[in-house]
């Protein structure tokens, strides 16, 4: 498995299997933002409207793992736009395709993210995930702080819930003492 970064030409090479990605978890329940049916055309669309402008404004940075050449995961970067928060990045968009899961990709991505954060000056990061699902337990063993559950935040992919979200924080360097 290699980890590595992409840019808004190189993600709008790789958009078809960004998309599959994406669609394959919301397919298998994520609860990233999306609700079934969700198409292979509605992430294509997601990700050239919400993610390419980022990178190409470079407020925005994308991670990638691939293995044997093909797409299995992603994780990107984005940064707050406030002046008096440049020290600050979301974590968003932790995903893993179902094939390449229990391989240690997510842990990978989000070390190799850590290490993109501080590169950019970035000492706080935030992040939020379903309350009580399996990528709650891999950020906690990353370190993460569990600021808070709030409940009944986003509605389940299959439209049969409200879910709660769980909010974390991670502090990778103080920015006063770098």
């Amino acid at each position: 498995m290699r980890i590595e970064e992409l840019d808004h030409d190189g993600a709008a090479r790789e958009l078809p299997g960004l998309a599959e990605i994406l669609r394959r978890c919301v397919e298998g329940g994520a609860s990233v933002n999306f609700v079934l049916p969700f198409t292979q055309q509605d992430s294509e669309a997601w990700w050239r409207r919400a993610v390419l402008p980022g990178l190409a404004a470079r407020d925005r940075r994308l991670l990638v793992a691939r293995d044997a050449g093909r797409l299995l995961g992603t994780v990107q970067l984005a940064f707050a736009p406030q002046p008096n928060q440049a020290h600050r990045a979301d974590v968003t968009k932790l995903l893993v395709h179902p094939e390449g899961r229990r391989r240690g990709i997510g842990r990978a991505l989000m070390l190799r993210l850590e290490g993109v954060a501080k590169e950019e000056g970035r000492s706080l990061l935030t992040l939020d995930t379903v309350a009580g699902s399996g990528a709650q337990f891999l950020y906690e063993s990353l370190g993460w702080t569990l600021l808070g559950v709030v409940p009944r935040f986003a509605l389940s992919t299959d439209r049969t819930m409200l879910e709660g979200s769980a909010f974390f924080w991670k502090e990778i360097r103080n920015p006063l003492h770098p």
